[in-house]
C-alpha cells in the first residue's frame, strides 16, 4: 500500500475525521463508567485506575481491529429459538429470536450496566448501610477494591469496543485508518478522564445523572441485542439536553452560594 497516496486521498481524511467523531461519541459512555468507578476507589488509586482502564480500552480495540475478520463473524447467528418475535403495532418485524455472538455480548453488557447502575443508585439514595451506620464512600461498603474496578472496566471495555468496531466496519475497510482513529480518540479520552472525574466528584448531582445515563445505555444495549434498534441520535440528544439542564442547575447553585457568601461577608 502506498502510504503517501492514501494520505493524500481526501476520502481517507474524511473517513478518519468521521471515525474519530464516532469513537468520541461512543466513548463517552465508557469514559463516564470509568470515572464513576475510579471515584469509588481510594484517592491515591483513582488516577492509576483511569489510566489502566483507558490503556486496556486502547489495547482491546487495536487487537480487535487486527482480528477484524473474526469480529465480523460475531454477526452470524449462533442461537435460534425457532419462533417468530412479536410483530409491532403496524405489522413491522418484532424482536429477533436468532442471536449472534455480538447480540449475546450486548445483552450481557446491558444487563451488567443495569445491575451496576442500579446498585450505585441504591448506594447514593441510601447513605446508611444495613446496620444503620453512615457509609464512608472512601473506605466503607460503598467502596470497591482496585482489582474489582479493573475487572468491571475490562468487561465494559469489551462490550463498547466490539460495538464501536462493528459500527466502524460499516464506514470504512481501511484498518490503518481505524487504528489511527482509535489511538487519537483514546488519547483525547486520556486527557479528559481526570477533569471529568474531578467535575463529577465536585458535583454529586451529576453522579445520579450519569447513573441514569448508564441505565438508559444498558436498556439500549439489551434492545439492540434483541434486534430492536433504537437510533443513537435520540439517546445522545436526550443525554445532551439533560446535561445542559443540569449544567444550568449547577450554575444557578454556584451563583446562589456566592450571593449568600457576599451577604454573610
Amino acid at each position: 500500500m502506498d502510504i503517501i497516496a492514501v494520505a493524500s486521498d481526501p476520502a481517507t481524511w474524511i473517513a478518519l475525521f468521521t471515525l474519530i467523531t464516532l469513537e468520541i461519541v461512543l466513548g463517552i459512555d465508557n469514559l463516564v463508567f470509568i470515572a464513576i468507578l475510579s471515584n469509588k476507589l481510594a484517592p491515591e488509586h483513582r488516577k492509576q485506575a483511569r489510566q489502566i482502564g483507558l490503556a486496556l480500552a486502547l489495547i482491546m480495540r487495536i487487537v480487535l481491529l487486527l482480528l477484524i475478520g473474526w469480529i465480523v463473524t460475531l454477526q452470524r447467528p449462533l442461537i435460534d429459538l425457532g419462533f417468530a418475535g412479536a410483530a409491532g403495532p403496524h405489522g413491522e418485524p418484532g424482536f429477533e429470536t436468532a442471536f449472534s455472538g455480538r447480540d449475546l455480548i450486548l445483552i450481557a453488557g446491558g444487563l451488567f450496566l443495569l445491575w451496576k447502575a442500579t446498585k450505585e443508585i441504591h448506594h447514593n439514595m441510601d447513605p446508611e448501610g444495613d446496620s444503620g451506620e453512615l457509609l464512608d464512600h472512601d473506605k466503607g461498603s460503598a467502596a470497591i477494591s482496585f482489582a474489582s474496578a479493573i475487572a468491571q472496566i475490562i468487561a465494559l471495555d469489551l462490550v463498547f469496543s466490539i460495538d464501536s468496531i462493528l459500527t466502524a466496519v460499516g464506514m470504512t475497510d481501511d484498518v490503518p485508518v481505524m487504528i489511527t482513529a482509535v489511538v487519537i480518540t483514546v488519547t483525547i479520552m486520556f486527557f479528559a478522564a481526570q477533569p471529568l472525574s474531578h467535575f463529577i466528584e465536585k458535583n454529586p448531582t451529576l453522579v445520579m445523572l450519569a447513573l441514569a445515563f448508564l441505565v438508559m445505555i444498558g436498556v439500549v444495549l439489551i434492545a439492540d441485542g434483541f434486534g430492536v434498534h433504537i437510533p443513537k441520535a435520540y439517546i445522545y440528544a436526550a443525554m445532551g439536553f439533560s446535561a445542559l439542564v443540569e449544567t444550568l442547575n449547577i450554575l444557578a447553585r454556584n451563583r446562589r452560594a456566592k450571593a449568600r457568601s457576599a451577604k454573610e461577608g
